[in-house]
């Protein structure tokens, strides 16, 4: 890694192709296969298997964005100085660790307790894991592509994440259903090591120079579009840590389908809309799209029957697939060049926040009210990221007034 090829940045005037993007997004797509296998298998593990009510697993769920929330400065701050193909692939073997730990788990099986809690140390190692592969990742890709296309390659980025989402929904179904949660295990401990390789003999970008701004600093211009971003990502984390739970307590079947819904819908909007905040304006296209994610969660609370659920999940997959980058486009925008990775850092700090919190809270909401209303309670918090994506809509018009002015 010490000695890896180096591209020299672009400048604002030598915009390189988006299609740059597409190794990145193939190793995210690889690193985040191990996060999707989980995803609808965990919950069941934990309270089925293991015996744990909602609000544990909402709390191992919530374990590895609260990691991510620890960790996710100190990533960006790797990836701007010490080059982001190296954050990926750090990031890459820490997620390596995070799968030996799952296995270590199983050993305990008849004492839940000790197993709950290795496997929430295996849950903390992957956000650690997700933070410097996807800081690095997006770092990478803005230096290759520019800040004109913020928008699309956070957007882009995020679809390769998604994508691997997706398909590792159904496939850990399947290696649960035929190997258990060792299936997973075994899955999650070898496949970052393909990352690796694949991502290895990639060339490199060279750390951006110049004065680099404190953290608060960055906070400072970045935390208004990240606490929409917040608040939106609640669905997100309703959806991954209590669709699969849904399904099986109405007896809809498989109950991976939500899910793969969501994520289908959110990398088919990014496929082909994931131009918009460049072109329409980041904070309009939050607005817009926040509003069909509540309408989507809402569906999920009414739903009656699978197919209702699976329209309501697609909805909000739909919305939240434009949301991220559109606020991601507006925090870019405010943060100079040398500190994209501390910005995105900063940025994605917020969602960490609202997931590690999110998850165990809505875990409680599922415990008193069922787990219906806990899609109706994110549906309500999401409509307030709308709220707040007007506020910069307001502000950024007010700006642009002055400026006409001469103020």
């Amino acid at each position: 890694m010490d000695n890896e090829p180096l591209r020299s940045p672009h400048t604002d005037d030598e915009i390189r192709p988006v299609w740059a993007l597409l190794p990145i997004m193939v190793a995210v797509s690889i690193a985040f296969l191990v996060i999707g296998l989980a995803l609808p298998v965990l919950p069941l593990h934990i309270h089925q298997g293991l015996g744990f009510n909602t609000f544990v697993v909402g709390l191992v769920i919530g374990s590895q964005f609260g990691a991510s929330l620890i960790s996710r400065i100190w990533a960006g701050r790797y990836s701007d100085r010490r080059g982001a193909k190296r954050a990926v692939i750090v990031g890459l073997l820490i997620a390596v660790a995070a799968g030996l730990f799952y296995l270590v788990s199983l050993g305990f099986v008849r004492l839940p307790i000790v197993s709950v809690t290795i496997l929430l140390f295996g849950r903390a190692l992957l956000g650690g894991a997700e933070s410097f592969i996807i800081t690095g990742a997006v770092s990478w890709g803005l230096t290759l592509s520019g800040p004109k296309n913020s928008g699309r390659v956070i957007a882009w980025i995020g679809m390769g994440m998604f994508a691997a989402l997706a398909i590792g929904a159904p496939l850990g179904t399947a290696l649960y259903a035929t190997g258990g949660f060792a299936g997973v295990a075994v899955a999650t401990a070898f496949i970052p090591l393909i990352g690796i390789v694949f991502v290895a003999p990639r060339v490199g970008v060279a750390p951006q120079t110049g004065r680099r701004p404190g953290i608060l600093k960055v906070l400072g211009a970045v935390w208004m579009p990240g606490f929409a971003s917040a608040l939106s990502s609640i669905g997100y984390g309703a959806i991954i840590a209590f669709s699969s739970l849904l399904s099986a307590q109405r007896g809809w079947d498989p109950v991976w389908l939500p899910f793969s819904v969501f994520a289908v819908c959110l990398v088919a909007v990014r496929l082909g809309f994931g131009h918009l905040p460049d072109r329409l304006g980041g904070a309009k296209v939050a607005l817009i799209f926040a509003l069909i994610e509540a309408a989507g969660l809402a569906l999920l609370w009414l739903a009656p029957d699978m197919m209702l659920a699976v329209f309501g999940a697609a909805l909000a997959g739909c919305g939240y697939s434009l949301v991220y980058p559109g606020l991601g486009a507006e925090a870019v925008r405010r943060a100079p060049p040398q500190s994209h990775g501390l910005a995105m850092s900063a940025y994605t700090v917020f969602l960490d926040l609202a997931l590690g919190l999110g998850s165990p809270g809505l875990g409680l909401i599922a415990g008193w009210a069922g787990l219906g209303v806990v899609f109706l309670a994110a549906a309500l918090i999401v409509l307030t990221s709308a709220a707040v994506a007007t506020q910069l809509l307001d502000r950024q018009s007010t700006a642009e007034d002055a400026r006409d002015v001469g103020l």
